[in-house]
């Protein structure tokens, strides 16, 4: 069945790649424009977009470099997308379902239904972005699945009060263990440990991390949850436990430049008999539905929390995109379009 769409979604607003940033992207290096969608085929669905998923690995794709593809000169942004279905050609869904998708920077967008998901038992529709999304699946699946973590473990993360660093901090905390955070300003710090519980947290820029380590774990560190990569990953794993895990998941340190640093020495892993993971997230893409159903009780209960940092409109996208990738904000990053 065909539901005739409101004429304000025959066209879409779009945020495109205007030019390639040499460092740090801003908003000079995006445009914005709108154009019509086309129409509705077999099996597909159109969708108003509601939030839009800013993340840090967008950088990557506009360098070209990673996993889940590239973006192109005058290419749509892509980003995962939380929205409401307004037309339908598809036996899966119906007018009105809240659905998330990899809709992109925009605020409508034509959707295959084998693309397109029903957020569940997710009370917030934001929170299919955040703490029950592609960011809250990354922590679980890199702390619970991965690093298995036991009660005693000292975990160090850096960008600690970010989307992926808060939720891997509170999950260990609820496993037991003595949890440290490294962030770049007070106002994080502070965050960090009075609102997500941290037993400890370092200002990176005014504290001397390694020295700040060596008075907080004395006896190592057992688990490394590493979003950021760089220098920070020669000092943690210097001072890693007998039995450590480490996991790799982000490099924010490198992220804004055309450079690659020399990683660790593997002697420092090998001393520590550390094992040492990759995450990709979307390899437990199949696994979110149990993900969410261990966690939804504990965010609806407000027992795992995430703060959102949300804009207004998706033609704020390039500015808060450009606020995220300077390390200016707190939580995770959503677009209310």
């Amino acid at each position: 069945m065909t539901i005739d769409s409101n004429i304000s979604y025959q066209q879409t607003t779009q945020v495109t790649l205007a030019s390639y940033p040499d460092t740090y992207p801003s908003e000079e290096n995006f445009a914005v424009n709108t154009v019509t969608l086309p129409a509705l085929q077999d099996g597909e669905v159109k969708i108003k977009h509601t939030f839009l998923s800013l993340d840090p690995y967008m950088r990557s794709q506009i360098a070209g470099r990673h996993v889940s593809g590239s973006i192109e000169l005058n290419g749509l942004m892509f980003g995962e997308v939380v929205g409401e279905v307004v037309e339908t050609k598809s036996a899966k869904f119906n007018l009105g379902d809240q659905v998330r998708c990899m809709g992109g920077w925009q605020t409508a967008s034509i959707q295959k239904d084998s693309a397109v998901f029903a957020i569940g038992n997710i009370e917030q529709p934001s929170h299919a972005l955040s703490v029950l999304g592609m960011p809250g699946l990354t922590a679980y699946a890199g702390l619970i699945w991965q690093a298995q973590p036991q009660a005693g473990d000292v975990v160090v993360i850096p960008a600690a009060t970010g989307a992926v660093g808060a939720t891997v901090g509170q999950l260990a905390k609820a496993n037991g263990c003595t949890v440290i955070g490294i962030v770049g300003s007070d106002e994080k710090v502070d965050y960090a440990i009075n609102q997500l519980g941290y037993d400890a947290c370092i200002n990176r820029k005014t504290q001397d991390v390694e020295q700040a380590l060596d008075k907080l774990c004395p006896e190592g560190i057992n688990i490394y949850f590493d979003l950021v990569g760089g220098d920070l990953l020669h000092s943690v794993s210097a001072r890693l436990a007998i039995g450590a895990r480490v996991i790799l998941c982000g490099m924010i340190a490198e992220t804004n430049s055309k450079e690659r640093m020399a990683g660790p020495s593997p002697g420092m892993w090998i001393k520590a008999r550390a094992i040492v993971y990759g995450l990709v997230v979307y390899d437990f893409e199949p696994r979110r539905q149990e993900f969410i159903d261990a966690c939804a009780e504990l965010v609806n209960a407000n027992k795992l929390i995430m703060k959102e940092d949300v804009s207004v409109g998706i033609a704020s996208a390039p500015a808060a995109f450009s606020r995220l990738m300077r390390g200016e904000n707190m939580g995770k990053v959503i677009v209310k379009i």
